[in-house]
């Protein structure tokens, strides 16, 4: 009996540790609203549709269609946080929207690594950073 308490405890202090890891690595926050999907959340809170997914990803389902009112939600990481974004309108193409934001397209893809390298996945309302390459591990 006293082994199986003191699992729990144990349990409990890493699950509280992992918590506050996670809330200083966190640059942002965000608290699901009534209404709010993933799209729009990224619309409104300047962060990339692909960054609130994978910061999130333990949360958010692939889908997004489990977000619970109240939850809060970390928008990006300390030192990985794009908040320069451009949000994806019918007919938009990478080439365009890498133009308008005065980057490369190979910086565009790279801070998007959920689009293909023909640009052929993005979709109207989608997020997408447009930064000079924020997640890049070239020192340019």
């Amino acid at each position: 009996m006293v082994n199986f308490n003191n699992i729990n405890v144990f349990a409990i202090a890493g699950l509280s540790f992992g918590v506050l890891v996670r809330s200083q690595a966190c640059a942002r926050n965000y608290t699901v609203q009534p209404g709010d999907f993933c799209d729009k959340i990224s619309a409104e809170q300047n962060v990339s549709t692909f960054q609130l997914a994978s910061v999130n990803s333990k949360i958010i389902d692939p889908a997004c269609d489990n977000l619970a009112v109240s939850e809060v939600l970390c928008l990006g990481l300390v030192g990985e946080d794009c908040s320069t974004v451009h949000v994806v309108a019918s007919g938009d193409a990478c080439d365009a929207i890498a133009a308008q934001a005065n980057i490369t397209t190979a910086d565009l893809l790279t801070d998007n690594p959920n689009v293909s390298v023909g640009c052929t996945n993005i979709y109207p309302g989608e997020v997408l950073c447009v930064a000079p390459v924020v997640n890049s591990t070239n020192s340019a």
